[in-house]
């Protein structure tokens, strides 16, 4: 148990390694993700499961070795007699030869009627039989090469689900990133604001004071700085939630991290990188894949199996005695064709291209709503893009309309009431841009999302 000393000088240690610590950038962020990352690490698990099932597969067209070790002990005679000739120890007198050359040189002749008792009521017999056998399918119809080639497809679909998953966590990073920036900004503009309500709020107490304001406009300004301080304290309650969101995400705590220096986000997209990186996408075409081999499985049973075996033995009354001179061994291939069943393969047949049919039919709809999706996600793009350029132009004309308010109301020439309008106004503004650019980002992130994988 360690003492006080070493703990103390461990915590020590510990708070010195957290001081030290560096803001945790983009980059790094997002390769700590995919290291990290818990939904990750679980389909990455489920791909290396498919990987698995390909080896499976593969391994039917190797064939089995099987190695079979009998130990009996019977007197049933069907038994008795096949232990004796397994074992290459079978004679004459077993099949009661003894007892018809007794009957043949008595008076009454041969009996051929009396079964023999050495036959028919055989004494108790050990029976010890090792025996190694291989068999393996030559041909099955393209079954076996089939069903690879399905698990080698469904290896590539679970690749394929990692890597969404890895896209989606990549979006929510970023997106999270990108919100820490909005807040950062959308806080600072909030501060310069506090800082002018407090100055407002000063010259407003010492207007009041000499008679040239009232209780009335001291009032509204502090109501209006208590509004400033509340949406600041949500903004930053907003960004303790993001640093535990970001902690989840990483599967490690965050406290601090190197925002993005431009809180609007950028891609340069096309259409094409879409339509040929998408997830999405290339699981259907796997599918796809996929139905066809199932027509190939379908067709195999109209075809004829041929399959080859070889077996090695030995048996004797005693555990592997005389193993090499009761050795036997056996060499055999088997066809197997079935000719008639009632129409059934006929059936599946059909079903399986019926079925490819249909999967081809929803490739083809998965990409005409990939590129509406597409085309709906840069539409929403430019709009934001749009909304973003003139609320910035609003909120710097607001910006100088308080300011100019401020002017006149110092010189008496306006109310308080008109002051705070403006400021509210200019308030509002930075509140619209901040949920704007933060739409415009998360569209953004969304079409990285819809092509991950073009710019990796």
């Amino acid at each position: 148990m360690a003492s006080p000393t070493q703990r103390l000088t461990l915590a020590l240690l510990l708070s010195v390694l957290n001081l030290s610590a560096a803001p945790l950038s983009l980059n790094e962020a997002i390769a700590l993700l995919k290291e990290q990352n818990l939904e990750i690490k679980a389909a990455s698990l489920d791909a290396k499961i498919a990987q698995n099932d390909v080896s499976l597969s593969q391994g039917y067209s190797y064939g089995a070795l099987d190695f079979t070790q009998n130990v009996v002990r019977s007197n049933d005679a069907g038994n008795v007699f096949g232990f004796k000739l397994s074992s290459r120890e079978a004679t004459f007198g077993d099949f009661g030869a003894q007892e018809f050359m007794a009957s043949a040189a008595s008076v009454t002749g041969p009996d051929y009627v009396t079964p023999p008792n050495n036959l028919n009521y055989p004494g108790y017999q050990n029976f010890f039989q090792s025996k190694l056998t291989y068999a393996i399918p030559l041909y099955t119809g393209g079954k076996l090469s089939s069903y690879e080639k399905i698990s080698q497809q469904m290896e590539k679909i679970k690749q394929l689900d990692t890597t969404k998953v890895t896209a989606e966590k990549i979006y929510e990073i970023r997106k999270s990133y990108y919100d820490m920036a909005l807040l950062d900004h959308s806080i600072d503009k909030l501060q310069v604001i506090q800082k002018n309500i407090a100055t407002l709020q000063a010259t407003t107490q010492q207007m009041f004071q000499e008679g040239y304001a009232k209780k009335v406009d001291l009032l509204e300004v502090e109501a209006k700085k208590a509004n400033v301080d509340r949406m600041i304290l949500e903004m930053q309650a907003n960004k303790k939630l993001l640093y535990h969101y970001l902690s989840f995400l990483l599967n490690q705590k965050v406290s601090d991290i190197v925002t993005p220096s431009d809180d609007r986000a950028s891609a340069a997209i096309t259409e094409a990188d879409v339509m040929a990186h998408n997830s999405d996408l290339k699981k259907a075409s796997h599918g796809l894949e996929i139905r066809s081999s199932m027509i190939d499985v379908a067709t195999a049973p109209y075809l004829p199996t041929v399959g080859v075996f070889a077996e090695a033995s030995s048996a004797d009354n005693t555990f592997l005695g005389k193993f090499s001179d009761h050795a036997a061994y056996t060499i055999g291939a088997r066809l197997t064709w079935n000719l008639y069943n009632g129409g059934i393969d006929a059936h599946t047949l059909e079903k399986a291209r019926i079925d490819h049919l249909k999967t081809s039919t929803e490739v083809e709809l998965a990409k005409k709503g990939i590129a509406l999706q597409y085309d709906k996600i840069q539409t929403e793009i430019e709009s934001l893009d749009y909304q973003v350029s003139s609320l910035e132009k609003e909120l710097d004309l607001s910006t100088q309309i308080y300011k100019n308010y401020e002017g006149r109301y110092r010189e008496h020439l306006t109310s308080m009431s008109d002051l705070i309008i403006k400021q509210s106004q200019q308030i509002e503004k930075i509140i619209n841009l901040q949920m704007v650019k933060n739409q415009r980002n998360e569209r953004i992130f969304a079409l990285e999302k819809l092509s991950y994988g073009a710019n990796q």
